[in-house]
């Protein structure tokens, strides 16, 4: 699925790295608690979180992972927003709540990453 699909899917805002919408990502996480996130496989992945703070871009990059999705419409700081600009991780941001959010995306196709 293309990075645009999803934000299409989530009528999400996009915040950065509009340039980045036809990435296709394979899987996609949904968590609060980065450990969790670090639990999966996330190459080529979206991460769907509520978290704001740099973490979640750190998390991102060590993971390979293409894009964010802020759920709950939680907006990041320009520091985190620079973070993942400089990383080239796409960040997007949609009202729906986390649950909401990961069950348009599975219902459309993409798929959670596997337990290692």
């Amino acid at each position: 699925m293309k990075v645009r699909e999803i934000q299409e899917i989530l009528s999400a805002q996009v915040i950065c790295g509009e340039e980045f919408l036809d990435r296709e990502v394979f899987s996609a996480c949904g968590s609060d608690m980065m450990s969790d996130v670090l639990a999966y496989v996330k190459e080529q992945a979206v991460l769907l979180s509520g978290l704001v703070n740099p973490q979640v871009v750190r998390t991102a990059e060590m993971m390979d992972m293409q894009c964010i999705v802020f759920v709950r419409g939680k907006h990041p700081d320009d520091s985190i927003i620079g973070l993942a600009r400089d990383r080239d991780i796409v960040l997007l941001s949609t009202q729906y709540p986390m649950f909401a959010s990961c069950g348009m995306l599975y219902e459309k196709g993409l798929r959670g990453g596997a337990i290692r």
